[in-house]
């Protein structure tokens, strides 16, 4: 006597392996997006938006070290003390930093810890290209 199987394909199709993808890809992505971060910066316009002498104080380096706010010259011990007189007498304004292209870095770094340490808005002056 033959016995005979019935064994018919079902028509039915399981999720449960595709919804394991999914998870695996969503945990990959958020993963990958917690690592990487945006870096807010504040850079100026290249084509001269210009702002009024009120909202802006300048800190000026040039090459030989000597450090200016708005024009005058300042002795840069005491560059935090005058910066703090500066936006006292100017609320809100924004401080623009601007150093000859021979400074070297961390001259620049000084002033933007300052401004950093103060909570205080500090945006870098480029020549346009």
């Amino acid at each position: 006597m033959k016995i005979k199987g019935h064994h018919k394909p079902s028509a039915q199709f399981s999720l449960s392996s595709m919804t394991d993808v999914v998870f695996l890809l969503l945990v990959f992505f958020l993963l990958t997006s917690s690592v990487s971060s945006a870096i807010d910066l504040t850079l100026p316009e290249g084509k001269g938006n210009s702002t009024s002498e009120a909202q802006t104080i300048a800190i000026s380096i040039d090459e030989r070290l000597r450090y200016f706010i708005d024009d005058t010259q300042i002795n840069p011990e005491y560059l935090a003390l005058e910066l703090k007189k500066a936006l006292d007498e100017r609320p809100g304004a924004t401080l623009l930093l601007r150093a000859e292209e021979n400074v070297a870095i961390k001259e620049a770094v000084r002033v933007l810890d300052i401004a950093n340490a103060n909570n205080y808005k500090i945006v870098l002056a480029v020549a346009p290209k």
